[in-house]
Parts: C-alpha cells; structure tokens; sequence
C-alpha cells in the first residue's frame, strides 16, 4: 500500500473535475444559510455525516472489490435528486478518465465500458484506489476530506472567505473526517445490503434549483 498513491488520489490537483463543484454551497449561500466561518464549519460537518458518509462507504465498497454495477444501482438508489446523480456521473467519467491514464488496469477498462456515461463518482473512486493498491479505508479517507474541502474552497471564492479560516475548520473536522471513514469502511466489508444510507434533503432541494439557474459560478 502506498501512501503516496493516497496523497495523490486525494490531491485536490487531481484532474477529476471537483473543483468547478460547490457540493451545496453556491445555493446555501445565496439563502443566507452559508453566511461566514462558522456556518461553513456547521455546513461541512453536516454534509460530512450524511451524504459524506454514504459515498465513503459506496467507495470502501468498490475499493474492496464489490460489483460495481450493483454499487452503482446503490449510489441510484441513495440520490434522489436527479441533478446530483447527473453530476455524480459526470465527475465519475471525469474521475474515470483521470484515472485510467494514471493507474491503468483492467478494471477501470471494464467499468469505463460498462458504464460510457459515467458511473457515480464514488464507485468510479473506490476502484482508482483499488488500481493504485490503496484499502477501503483509504477510499473512504478521501471521499470524506473531498466531501468538506470542496465546499470549503468554493466558500473562499463565494463569501471571500479567509482562505486560513478555511483550512483550520478542514484542520478542526480531521477527527469527524476519520469517524466517518472507519464507519464506512466497516459497513463495506459486511456488504451492499449494510451500506449507510443518510441523506441530506435540503441539499437535494438546492441542488435542483441550482441546476435551474441561468447563471452560476459553480457547476452544482
């Protein structure tokens, strides 16, 4: 196992196309809801403990070596909002793209063929940690920092936000992050039938109306 491989996958340099992503932020501040510091921390720990640890556990899966068609019909399964299992799709054929020309092997070949439109983000993460030699855990450790860090970077740009205020709420969320994590991992390994399936309804309601919007700054 590298930990290298790990720095890596869960560079937010990684060409997968998150950073035009808000994960929710964008709306929840044009209503006044993502206002400064301390609402982003509250917005990121909230975010982290539903949809996050959902996704961690739907990547410790596919890093495990679960079918990734049926991981794939569980990530359907738990998005209801259309919009978000399109960006789902769209940032895992991103994802699966970056991934293949850094850790080429035959299945990311077999799951780019299986799903040509895209397969949800996590499972398309899980097995690039599975290419790169990387565990469950790990897979499920960078579904949880990429779960805060998108929308703590969106938050700079969105509220001008002090970028160092921003880093100490990541620095702040790094225990929730590793609670998330081993709580993921532990559901993947008694298999798809355990996986969590929190949610997050408001982000679900923002979502569609974010994608509604003639202008934004983000993609979602």
């Amino acid at each position: 196992m590298s930990r290298s491989a790990l720095l890596v996958l869960a560079d937010g340099r990684f060409p997968a196309g998150g950073h035009a992503h808000s994960g929710g932020a964008e709306p929840a501040v044009k209503a006044g809801r993502l206002r400064d510091a301390r609402d982003l921390e509250a917005f990121c720990r909230g975010r982290l403990h539903t949809t996050g640890l959902t996704s961690a556990a739907l990547a410790a899966a596919a890093a495990l070596g679960l079918d990734p068609a049926a991981l794939d019909e569980a990530a359907d399964a738990r998005t209801p909002s259309p919009a978000l299992r399109a960006t789902a799709r769209k940032l895992g054929r991103q994802m699966l793209r970056a991934a293949r020309a850094t850790w080429p092997c035959p299945e990311l070949d077999a799951l780019a063929r299986r799903f040509p439109r895209g397969a949800h983000q996590p499972v398309v993460l899980g097995l690039a940690a599975r290419a790169a030699g990387l565990g469950p855990e790990d897979a499920a450790h960078c579904v949880a920092y990429e779960t805060v860090s998108g929308p703590a970077t969106a938050a700079v740009r969105l509220l001008s936000l002090d970028p160092f205020h921003a880093t100490a709420i990541l620095a702040r969320l790094a225990p929730d992050m590793d609670q998330v994590a081993e709580r993921a991992a532990r559901a993947a390994r008694e298999g798809i039938d355990a996986l969590p399936a929190a949610s997050a309804p408001l982000l679900d309601i923002t979502a569609e109306q974010h994608a509604a919007w003639p202008v934004r700054l983000f993609a979602s």
